[in-house]
């Protein structure tokens, strides 16, 4: 709001003016210009219009050209880590200077917290590259700077986050991942313009050198995407709501013989709860059928190529035939809507939930909540 309330950049006069800046932020903007009435001023004020966290200043004194040693029009961020300060190169236009400052206000490598995400997830750049490494390590120092040194490289088309594999706070991401912190130190790739999609080096030692083959592979298209699977259990098939993972849900979804019935679910999710007794009944209902299965698969720890899951629980029919065809359910979770769907060959009982349905349904689910606490706080934290 003050940022907003005042103009879009301040006016330095003199060295003073720039240490001050300095002095109170950790991240700022600086253009020097010969001419206040120029294209190369309006479009850095224009730029500035972007930023409500980042101070834009301006200069036209000769002494500050001076001892900046600049000879021309000019913009520098300046920044309290990494190298200091990176120059701007290229045509001043409003665009170029939001994309140099989106780019070059993170550090090389950023570690993630509560603090930093909003920076992470809300810049520039859509592609990352994470490391899970314990701050305690004996080697943490000698691991980073090969980071570092890595991340050099792929400033403008990849961003560097260290996981601090040892806080509690990161359980959540090591789950998302599938990784043990006995498996840390690690790395792995995720894009977030695509639907979040995975990926995993061919070699977990931390070198320099590797990390830029991962990363230039990667950008390369050299890798496919890495979805994590828990093994078959041997007793995948033995109960009537039969129990899928990765590895055997392409086999087993995409029968051409079967019609396969698959509850997506979280194990921490109340309403897959509530859904639980419901499903494991219209499993028995359909235990002895020739050619329709019921199964369920833990989305937290199982990804499956076919089917992005962003809600919990996900209800999706796999009708028999070799089409690779997918239905969503979205009517009722009572046993007599799934039965209907089911009969009709996944027609009839596709209905939407009515609004009032859905309030009913999130009332009843908030009072049963209350009763699992422990359960919701986990569901917040995941």
């Amino acid at each position: 709001m003050k940022k907003r309330m005042q103009p879009a950049v301040i006016i330095l006069e003199d060295a003073a003016a720039v240490q001050s800046l300095v002095d109170s932020n950790e991240v700022f903007l600086i253009g020097f210009f010969k001419d206040a009435q120029s294209t190369n001023v309006e479009n850095f004020t224009a730029a500035a219009e972007f930023f409500d966290d980042i101070p834009f200043g301006i200069t036209y004194s000769e002494d500050l050209f001076s001892k900046y040693q600049l000879d021309k029009d000019s913009i520098i961020l300046f920044k309290k880590f990494d190298e200091g300060q990176s120059n701007f190169d290229g045509e001043i236009t409003k665009v170029k200077i939001a994309n140099f400052v989106n780019i070059h206000r993170l550090p090389l490598v950023i570690e993630f917290n509560e603090q930093t995400a909003p920076k992470i997830f809300g810049g520039h750049l859509k592609t990352h590259l994470l490391l899970f490494l314990p701050k305690s390590s004996p080697d943490f120092e000698d691991q980073i700077n090969n980071f570092k040194k890595a991340a050099e490289s792929f400033r403008e088309k990849i961003l560097f986050i260290l996981i601090d594999s040892d806080r509690s706070d990161n359980e959540g991401v090591l789950n998302f991942f599938a990784l043990r912190k006995e498996e840390c130190p690690t790395m792995r790739i995720i894009s977030m313009e695509s639907e979040m999609t995975k990926y995993k080096p061919d070699s977990d030692e931390l070198t320099p050198e590797n990390i830029k083959l991962f990363c230039k592979q990667f950008l390369e298209g050299k890798f496919d995407s890495h979805l994590i699977s828990q093994d078959v259990p041997d007793d995948w098939d033995k109960e009537p709501v039969k129990i899928l993972v990765g590895k055997n849900f392409e086999k087993v979804a995409f029968d051409k013989n079967m019609n396969v019935f698959v509850n997506f679910y979280a194990p921490w999710c109340p309403q897959c709860k509530k859904l639980a007794p419901v499903w494991d009944k219209l499993g028995e209902a359909y235990k002895d059928h020739k050619n329709i299965i019921i199964a369920k698969i833990d989305s937290t720890v199982n990804e499956v190529e076919s089917v992005i899951v962003h809600n919990f629980p996900t209800l999706k029919y796999f009708p028999a035939g070799s089409d690779r065809k997918i239905i969503e359910y979205h009517g009722a979770r009572t046993l007599e809507s799934f039965q209907s769907f089911l009969d009709s060959g996944g027609h009839e009982g596709r209905r939407e939930v009515s609004r009032l349905e859905v309030l009913k349904e999130a009332e009843e689910t908030q009072l049963e909540d209350e009763d699992e606490e422990g359960d919701v706080q986990t569901e917040k934290k995941t």
